[in-house]
């Protein structure tokens, strides 16, 4: 292996790290965040409604949608030909 595809590769590896560490971030706040919304609800409503299944659902999507970017994978090589092709058509 030459240098540049390895300073590439180093570089995309690097950059999918931060990806997953700041996924697991997220998911770490969106449970401390809904456990203690959790936590108000049990103590002042007696049993009622269960309301934090709105924000629980709703921050739910963005972290369902966070976890896609990160684990979805990279395009391939075909995939970004395409989209270069689509590209000069357009000029």
């Amino acid at each position: 292996m030459t240098q540049a595809p390895v300073t590439e590769l180093r570089e995309r590896a690097v950059e999918q790290l931060k990806k997953k560490r700041a996924f697991f971030g997220h998911l770490l706040v969106y449970t401390l965040v809904n456990t203690t919304i959790v936590v108000i609800w049990a103590m002042t409503s007696d049993g009622g409604f269960f309301w934090p299944v709105f924000p629980m659902l709703g921050w739910g999507i963005g972290v369902v949608m966070n976890a896609w970017d990160v684990w979805r994978g990279d395009f391939t090589e075909a995939q970004v030909a395409h989209e270069m092709q689509r590209l000069q058509r357009r000029r």
